[in-house]
């Protein structure tokens, strides 16, 4: 299996070679995503930034997600799309990957422990996935960021 870092070398990579660039909305992952692609050299020609917005309030007022989009839950798809929208939108972007979820250990928002939504917005598509995962809080946040670069990683390979 592909782990985070050889993905996020993949992403960088793909993304040079088309001259696209990638801005994060991060909830559960909290700059996770971002740090992964940082860590591969000639991030900078790729990653624009991140921002981490745990609170329903920096979701909507940093990354512009709608009260409609929370009024779905703070766990929801509309959500993460809105923050994928909002990561690209707000840091000039050609992709913008959102994470939202519970990592535990209780339920939130209506949404079980291990529920997560990842989108990504861009290149005149976008795609959204919901992931039900098991494990304790560092193993579902992990797999939610494999996820996130694997959805990324197809996404750029679509271009």
């Amino acid at each position: 299996m592909t782990g985070i870092n050889e993905l996020a070398e993949q992403v960088i990579a793909k993304a040079r070679q088309s001259g696209r660039t990638v801005a994060t909305g991060e909830s559960l992952t909290a700059g996770w995503v971002a740090s992964a692609l940082a860590t591969v050299p000639g991030a900078s020609a790729v990653l624009r930034g991140g921002v981490i917005a745990y609170q329903p309030d920096l979701k909507r007022d940093v990354l512009g997600v709608t009260e409609e989009a929370l009024a779905h839950g703070l766990v929801s798809e509309e959500v993460a799309i809105e923050m994928a929208q909002g990561a690209l939108r707000r840091m000039g972007a050609d992709f913008g990957v959102g994470t939202t979820g519970v990592a535990g250990p209780d339920p939130h928002d209506g949404a079980a422990v291990g529920s997560v939504w990842i989108a990504i917005a861009g290149g005149g598509k976008g795609r959204s996935a919901h992931f039900q995962f098991s494990g304790g809080r560092q193993a579902i946040r992990g797999s939610a960021v494999l996820e996130a670069l694997r959805l990324l990683d197809g996404e750029l390979g679509r271009e």
